[in-house]
């Protein structure tokens, strides 16, 4: 999909959104000078167009009692889409993956995981990772801190705006 066509406002907007996704959106519409019913509109606009893919609560891992966090390059034999399918829907099931990247270079997949301990964690890999034949071997880095964790996507804007 191409990207969309945003301007000053629509970036202004989607930065405010990212920081408080609860800001009042007569709040908006005084810090980016608009109307609180034009700020609806975009704001509805840019969920439409899938600019803004979800309305989420993000949650301090610790304190939900997920505190191992862990990164997981895997390795596959064969990436082909029909051999990976079944894995890529295992990593989509699985609630405990943050996030997972298909990656060019020696690795194939990096995963984001959280667990509330080790325990869970080595339970987590079994369901992901035993009895696939297609997995050549995977490595785990646990975290020992998180220095910056963050969702927001940078909307500066264009030169010519």
């Amino acid at each position: 999909m191409p990207a969309a066509d945003l301007d000053a406002f629509d970036r202004a907007i989607l930065a405010l959104l990212q920081r408080d996704n609860l800001m009042p959106q007569r709040l908006i519409a005084e810090q980016v000078n608009l109307s609180a019913p034009a700020v609806q509109r975009r704001i509805k606009r840019l969920q439409e167009t899938g600019v803004i893919a979800a309305n989420v609560a993000v949650l301090d891992p610790v304190r939900a009692g997920r505190a191992l966090t862990a990164v997981i390059n895997v390795h596959l034999f064969n990436d082909r889409p029909d051999l990976s399918r079944e894995f890529r829907a295992r990593i989509a099931a699985e609630a405990a993956v943050q996030q997972c990247l298909y990656v060019t270079g020696e690795t194939d997949y990096i995963l984001i995981v959280t667990a509330a301990d080790m325990d869970e964690y080595q339970a987590i890999c079994r369901g992901l990772f035993e009895g696939d034949d297609n997995i050549r071997r995977y490595s785990s880095s646990i975290a020992l801190e998180r220095i910056k964790t963050g969702l927001q996507i940078p909307v500066h804007a264009k030169a010519q705006d």
